[in-house]
């Protein structure tokens, strides 16, 4: 029973579910930086360098196997049949999708903190405690 009550505990803390709204966050927003990649910045990307799409960069390593129906220069079909391959143009697709989200959430996290931040105000200076101010007394009145 104590089990079950500490679960019970763990799982109805704040961190908990804002860690589960954040993970359903993260994976909408995945999406709308996919669609920034794949649809607005990789296609100008790939227009300086020769096409639209990177992932048709690839070297072929394996054979085809027996009774391959798909396209021999199409990296998904090649992928689909299991050929093996070395897929750069995705893997670069893929870090470029990870430079952009996390450029993203840099300037998310910046202006998060731009808004979070209070501004500094001068601390008031404390109260002389009693005791040195009778000492400073003490002090003036042996000076005289």
């Amino acid at each position: 029973m104590g089990l079950i009550t500490e679960f019970k505990t763990f799982i109805n803390r704040g961190n908990v579910m804002d860690l589960a709204v954040g993970v359903i966050i993260g994976g909408a927003f995945a999406t709308i930086t996919k669609s920034l990649t794949d649809d607005l910045i990789m296609p100008v990307i790939g227009y300086v360098f020769g096409g639209a799409d990177f992932s048709r960069y690839f070297v072929r390593l394996g054979e085809l196997p027996a009774g391959f129906k798909g396209n021999p220069e199409s990296y998904a079909d090649l992928k689909a049949a299991g050929v093996a391959m070395f897929g750069w143009g995705q893997f670069l697709t893929v870090l470029v999708n990870f430079i952009i989200l996390a450029f993203v959430i840099f300037l998310l996290m910046k202006f998060v903190n731009k808004l979070l931040a209070k501004p500094v105000e001068e601390a008031a200076p404390a109260a002389t405690p009693e005791d040195i101010m009778l000492l400073r007394e003490i002090r003036d009145s042996l000076k005289k």
